[in-house]
């Protein structure tokens, strides 16, 4: 619970199973056209599991279907981001790039920005009836987002990667 209101001397209740420790995974993408002046979301969930480097390597997959010409990702360190697995894809997939963010910078990935926003700011004090009602949330806030440039390039911005200038 990030904050909540109450009379004085009354202390807010917030109903929730405080055992129930079920959870949503999340993965996604913020990309940036070749010329500079859009930005896209791609992102996917997987209710009660987690990203394998199996389930990364299908993310990739689908987003290099959406996007046309070469590609590159710029990623975090995660032990789901690395193994035989995803260097095969790696391999076999010459217009995917691969950029390494260091990792002691994690203020450096806009999509953590993203993962902020959503959990400290839109599903703060949001408190779900079982995981499909918290993938459903999460689901709905990310579509939004994918549709809002502006809070797209402001969750950039929060981030210190710099905005790529391309030659137009």
């Amino acid at each position: 619970m990030k904050r909540s209101w109450a009379k004085v001397g009354k202390t807010p209740v917030l109903a929730a199973d405080g055992g129930h420790r079920d959870k949503v995974s999340a993965i996604g993408a913020v990309t940036v056209s070749p010329t500079g002046r859009r930005l896209g979301f791609y992102f996917a969930t997987e209710p009660g599991g987690f990203f394998t480097a199996d389930k990364v390597v299908g993310f990739l997959r689908d987003v290099l279907r959406h996007l046309r010409g070469n590609v590159v990702v710029v990623w975090d360190r995660g032990s789901n981001h690395r193994g035989p697995v995803v260097r095969d894809f790696l391999a076999r997939n010459r217009r995917l790039r691969l950029e390494m963010l260091p990792p002691w910078a994690p203020e450096l990935n806009p999509v953590e920005a993203v993962w902020s926003w959503l959990k400290y700011g839109e599903l703060a004090n949001f408190v779900p009836d079982d995981t499909d009602h918290l993938d459903d949330e999460v689901l709905e806030r990310l579509i939004e987002l994918k549709f809002d440039p502006g809070l797209l390039r402001a969750l950039w911005e929060r981030s210190e990667l710099p905005f790529p200038r391309f030659n137009q």
